[in-house]
């Protein structure tokens, strides 16, 4: 047996272990800054690159790299970079591969820091941008019809869970000359291989389900040795966006049960959706593998679950959304998600409101939307906290 043969969840334990001469059962915990050297010529060779050996935790970290090799196993990619937040790695993945005059195009449905990250400091930068629908194949096809040198997608979308054919827009994506970037948190590691379906990079927050109870912050970005040791090494490197040795080790533990975890999510999602589906109080609901989403059939075809995100419109708008959000008593007003307890906020006023109204309502987040990050607690009981916080629309 090698580690190529043996099954994610025995990666998600494994893999990337890397022990001390101590020979702890636990992986070892590095939280110091730097390392020494036994000569100066030593130390002269390891700058130069002659001596592979860890030179400056800003470079790298024996814990951080446990991390980033069990994250490109399990994801089943070459190579991993791990960062101090989501933000951090979606900043750097776009910005070390563009450069002035350079193209990217983007599915208009994300996070709002994605979104303004690529819609305000990009141009700044001489960085032409070009927003599409996710959804419509023929968007992308008019976009991509001329030279690109980036393309950023989510899907599932953060809160509307609009997803985007990944295959195809890939093979779009490569005729025009454009590498693939795909933000994978609402898909999940345990969900969706980017990679498998065209994509060449893969983006997490491991702030979401890879920590999974809410302590630390961390992001990662996956792909192949050539694109991640390449320009974005030497931006990390220069730019400083290291994860501490710490969250690494915290995130590095929570790994071990992710499949677990987050396999029990997504089943208690498809629960409290079906519940909530037919609610007189909801005017519509999203969730990946609930068959009223307009994209059923490619959620089954690309995803391996439907994920633990479930978003719903209230027909009251802003006044209806609050009022429920404050009436919950097991479910957590929070605007983090793909935590082990369950999380709910509103994505006009929380995530997305940065966003221009305009292009907020393009992306079709309403007043009256509420985004529930479903998390372990029994099924039941959300779903009582849920109907209960639900009818007391009907007092008014």
């Amino acid at each position: 047996m090698t580690k190529k043969t043996w099954h994610k969840d025995t990666l998600s334990v494994r893999g990337g272990l890397n022990r001390t001469g101590h020979m702890e059962t636990a992986e070892a915990m590095f939280l110091n800054s730097g390392f020494v050297y036994p000569s100066a010529e030593e130390a002269a060779l390891a700058f130069e690159g002659d001596i592979d050996r860890f030179l400056y935790s800003r470079f790298g970290n024996p814990t951080a790299t446990m991390l980033q090799e069990r994250l490109a196993l399990m994801e089943g990619a070459e190579a991993c970079l791990a960062m101090g937040t989501g933000m951090a790695a979606m900043f750097s993945g776009v910005a070390s591969m563009l450069s002035q005059g350079d193209r990217i195009v983007a599915s208009r449905a994300l996070f709002g820091a994605c979104y303004s990250v690529i819609d305000e400091i990009l141009p700044r930068w001489g960085i032409e941008r070009q927003f599409v629908d996710g959804t419509s194949l023929e968007e992308w096809e008019e976009a991509l019809s001329r030279p690109a040198r980036m393309v950023f997608l989510e899907s599932p979308s953060n809160p509307m869970l609009d997803l985007v054919d990944i295959r195809a827009v890939a093979e779009l994506a490569h005729r025009a000359g454009a590498l693939v970037v795909v933000d994978n948190v609402f898909g999940t590691q345990t969900g969706q291989k980017p990679l498998e379906l065209g994509a060449d990079m893969v983006m997490y927050s491991i702030t979401k389900h890879h920590d999974g109870h809410g302590r630390v912050l961390g992001g990662a970005l996956l792909g192949s040795e050539e694109m991640i040791r390449g320009d974005l090494l030497k931006f990390y490197r220069q730019t400083g966006p290291a994860i501490s040795a710490f969250n690494a080790w915290v995130v590095l533990k929570s790994l071990e049960t992710l499949s677990l975890r987050v396999d029990r999510m997504a089943a208690n999602a498809s629960l409290v959706a079906e519940a909530l589906a037919d609610h007189p109080e909801v005017d519509w609901l999203r969730y990946p593998y609930h068959p009223s989403h307009p994209q059923y059939e490619l959620a089954r075809r690309q995803m391996s679950h439907g994920g633990t995100i479930v978003s719903f419109n209230l027909k009251g708008g802003k006044k209806s959304a609050w009022q429920v959000l404050d009436a919950l008593e097991l479910i957590d007003i929070s605007n983090n998600l793909g935590d082990a307890k369950s999380l709910a906020c509103h994505p006009a006023t929380t995530t997305h409101s940065s966003v221009a109204e305009e292009d907020r309502l393009a992306m079709g987040i309403g007043d009256g939307l509420i985004r529930l990050s479903v998390g372990l607690e029994h099924a039941d009981d959300l779903i009582a906290d849920l109907c209960r916080a639900l009818d007391t629309l009907r007092c008014d």
